[in-house]
């Protein structure tokens, strides 16, 4: 087998192939072999037809289709042996066969380009951090006072503790009732802070079966102009109930804490404990993702198309998983990959970035760094050491390790610049403001 390699561009290569007729007559013998095995011909049974007029009724068909697998199976031996890495579908193209004397075939292949990496140590990256407010702890300790709350029938509404049962119905710019435009037994809590704050207030003092009105304008975007709309509704109510909530005693705490706290400072300092470990997660998060980002734009390059339509497929097909897996409702594919191929387009610069990377650092997963992974999965788990090395060996989670010592080895030569989320937030307004 003689093969030339064209290089077509930074991401793309083309392989031309030329194969002895000598070199696959063993294939193409099987070929005819397996369809025999499926013809049959006047006078003779099925699978007992004789080759010589196989080859002569079917022959040009049986062998051009061998063909096109023999192509396939002698380009993925040339990637064994020449150590080629494709990183997408291959493409066959320009097949030539001529019977009894040679195979000629070209493919096209995406590989990973050569880079040069810069600026991705010696950075000043952003990290948010997270503070957990009095006034948090004890609005969440409302809500969970809430959550456990009971209601009795009442016959006036006397403040928010209450919730309603109403019919809707809508009116038009003349309050006139527009047909088919009515709602019934919509229940609203009037504590709720997203419930319209004018039924919040005209509920106030009615008793059950009287009216009340309320309106809200809709504004959204089209285009450069802002459109406004007024909606009017009048509501009749149909049910009163007061909510009774609970007190916070030693019941209620030990209750919704799960024995973890059996007084109201105690439950404070609980939640407060979970709240910082929560937002430490999601400082770590956010500040892993601004590196990786500025090392990405950093090093910006094309990347290679098909490789991000497959990696768009990928995670289309992962998203429609989770919601089969979820019980939800399947997502529309061609929206999801749409929606998926930016963030697709910067996972595939980033893992070219992670394989150049490893390589100029020398940083590797070594069997040690397997080992005590395993261990420390084996202690939470009961799952033996010998059994996880090889779990993470036969599924590929070197590669996962792999990612994870790069990261551990940026986040080491880049500085951390700790600032108040809520002022980060601000200045990426501004920033976002200037743009």
């Amino acid at each position: 087998m003689d093969y030339k390699l064209n290089i077509l561009s930074d991401y793309e290569n083309e392989v031309d192939v030329k194969v002895d007729y000598d070199d696959i007559q063993p294939e193409i013998q099987e070929a005819y072999n397996e369809e025999r095995k499926n013809l049959s011909h006047p006078g003779f049974r099925k699978g007992k037809v004789p080759l010589s007029i196989i080859k002569k009724l079917y022959g040009e068909a049986i062998e051009y289709k061998a063909s096109e697998k023999i192509a396939n199976k002698k380009f993925w031996d040339l990637v064994d042996e020449q150590k080629l890495k494709p990183i997408s579908t291959p493409v066959l193209s320009d097949i030539k066969y001529a019977s009894g004397e040679k195979l000629e075939f070209k493919v096209k292949f995406e590989v990973k380009p050569e880079i040069t990496l810069k600026d991705y140590t010696g950075l000043e990256i952003d990290k948010p951090i997270f503070k957990v407010k009095d006034e948090d702890l004890d609005l969440e300790v409302k809500q969970l006072m809430k959550s456990q709350a009971t209601f009795e029938e009442a016959e006036v509404v006397e403040d928010e503790n209450f919730r309603i049962q109403v019919d809707l119905q809508k009116l038009d710019d003349n309050n006139e009732p527009v047909i088919d435009q009515r709602s019934e037994g919509i229940m609203i809590d009037l504590g709720d802070e997203k419930v319209n704050p004018q039924i919040r207030l005209s509920a106030q003092g009615k008793k059950n079966g009287e009216d009340f009105n309320f309106e809200f304008v809709d504004e959204h975007q089209h285009g450069d102009h802002t459109h406004k709309e007024t909606f009017r509704y009048t509501a009749t109510i149909t049910k009163i109930e007061k909510m009774i909530i609970p007190e916070p005693d030693e019941e209620f705490i030990k209750k919704v804490s799960k024995n973890k706290a059996a007084t109201l400072d105690e439950l404070k300092n609980y939640m407060k404990e979970n709240y910082e470990k929560y937002y430490d997660q999601q400082s770590e998060s956010a500040f892993v993702s601004s590196l990786l980002d500025k090392v990405v734009k950093n090093n910006d390059f094309t990347a290679p198309p098909g490789y991000v339509e497959m990696l768009t497929e990928r995670m289309a097909e992962a998203e429609i998983e989770n919601a089969k897996r979820q019980n939800r409702p399947s997502p529309d594919k061609s929206i999801l990959i749409q929606n998926l191929k930016a963030r697709a387009e910067w996972n595939a610069k980033w893992q070219i970035i992670l394989e150049k990377l490893s390589e100029v650092e020398n940083i590797v997963v070594e069997d040690a760094d397997i080992e005590k992974m395993a261990e420390a999965e084996a202690e939470k788990t009961g799952i033996s050491v010998e059994k996880l090395v090889k779990f993470y060996k036969d599924s590929n989670r070197t590669e996962t390790f792999l990612e994870d010592k790069v990261i551990e080895f940026l986040k080491e030569k880049n500085t951390i610049n700790e600032i108040d989320a809520e002022e980060l937030a601000k200045k990426n307004k501004e920033k976002s403001d200037e743009n």
